[in-house]
């Protein structure tokens, strides 16, 4: 009993269990949604992996009445279809912009989908340079340290401050929300280690959270690439884990 108890108290705790559990939507058999407010929802899509089975990657959706913006698509260009789909007959709203954290296919997956629709894409040029290298679709606009944006209203901040997960990620700050699109640079915090790190600099990963913790102190939601989003508090046990 002492021990279900115990569980019971860590699900609790654990931030955003509650608010997750609660504002659950499913969409597909592949895609998840996730209302972090009236303008924000998190998508998380999943892909079957033969090394690591049924893996998922978050992405976010921002709304300001009839307009939208992504950050970060699915894994591929059909899931990307039906989230636009569902923007459109649920939230009455049309995609206007998309940003990819990097270059990995859990970020920019379905940048083809999103340029038949003639939405405009934006990146780190980093992310372009390596996209056209690798020959992946490539996003049209580039910026190097920050890009400043609007929907409506309401400004879509974007920085690079350095490598971590991958050479070229960048995180995304609603300063009308204090929501932090993280996306790969963090993990959940039921994460116990920062997982592939193949195309990033390990050496390099905690300085770029440092910066991070710098720079947004005052962060209410932080939003990871994998796992349950949460608050400062991420960003703190990413630190602990590039130490391990």
């Amino acid at each position: 009993m002492k021990n279900l108890i115990s569980l019971i108290t860590i699900c609790i705790c654990l931030p955003g269990f509650a608010q997750q559990s609660n504002n659950i939507m499913h969409i597909s058999d592949d895609i998840e949604l996730v209302k972090i407010s009236d303008n924000v929802y998190m998508h998380v899509s999943y892909k079957i992996s033969e090394k690591w089975g049924r893996i998922s990657a978050n992405g976010l959706i921002y709304t300001a009445k009839e307009k939208a913006f992504i950050f970060d698509t699915p894994w591929n260009d059909t899931q990307t279809e039906t989230l636009i789909t569902w923007i459109g007959d649920s939230l009455k709203a049309k995609v206007f912009g998309f940003i990819p954290n990097h270059w990995h296919e859990d970020c920019m997956g379905g940048l083809a989908c999103i340029q038949s629709k003639e939405i405009k894409s934006y990146a780190n040029q980093m992310t372009i340079d390596i996209a056209k290298e690798k020959g992946l679709p490539v996003p049209e606009i580039g910026f190097s340290d920050s890009l400043r944006l609007h929907l409506g209203k309401n400004e879509i901040c974007c920085y690079y401050l350095g490598a971590a997960h991958a050479l070229d990620n960048i995180v995304v700050w609603l300063p009308s929300e204090k929501v932090l699109f993280a996306g790969c640079v963090l993990k959940g915090i039921e994460y116990k280690n920062l997982g592939f790190t193949g195309d990033g600099d390990i050496n390099e990963y905690p300085n770029t959270l440092k910066k991070l913790l710098a720079k947004f102190p005052d962060a209410r939601i932080v939003i990871p690439g994998h796992g349950n989003y949460g608050g400062i508090e991420l960003i703190h046990h990413n630190i602990k884990l590039t130490n391990k």
